[in-house]
C-alpha cells in the first residue's frame, strides 16, 4: 500500500526551514531524519512518530495512536498516529514537535 502524499507533504511543511532535516523512503513511506536520526514519518496513511522510549505510554494514552509494529516486534519509543489524530495542523505540529525534541537529543549520525 502507498503512503499518504498529502499526509507526508503536510509533514514536510511542518518541518519546513529546520537545519538538518533530511527525507528518506523508509517503512514502505516516507521518513524525515533529523541529524540523521528519525523523528518522523508517514506509513500507509499514518503518521510514524519516534519518541523517547520512557514517553511511549503516555502517549499511547492519547486518542487515534497506537505502537510501531511492522516485525511482530514492537518498539517503544514508535508509534502511529492515526489520520484523525493529526486532523488539524496544531495535532499535526504538537506531533512534529515531539519527534523533533526526541531526535535532537540523540547524537547527529554521519
Amino acid at each position: 500500500m502507498p503512503y499518504d502524499e498529502k499526509l507526508g507533504g503536510r509533514v514536510r511543511k511542518a518541518l519546513a526551514g529546520r537545519k538538518g532535516i533530511a527525507e528518506k523512503k523508509m517503512f514502505g513511506g516516507v521518513a524525515f531524519l533529523l541529524n540523521g536520526n528519525v523523528c518522523c514519518g508517514v506509513h500507509a496513511d499514518e503518521m510514524i512518530v519516534r519518541l523517547n522510549p520512557e514517553e511511549t505510554d503516555q502517549a499511547l494514552a492519547k486518542p487515534h495512536t497506537r505502537i510501531f509494529d511492522m516485525t511482530g516486534r514492537p518498539m517503544k519509543g514508535w508509534i502511529l498516529v492515526k489520520s484523525a489524530g493529526v486532523a488539524s495542523e496544531d495535532a499535526l505540529a504538537k506531533w512534529v514537535s515531539m519527534g523533533v525534541s526526541y531526535a535532537a537529543s540523540l547524537p547527529a549520525k554521519k
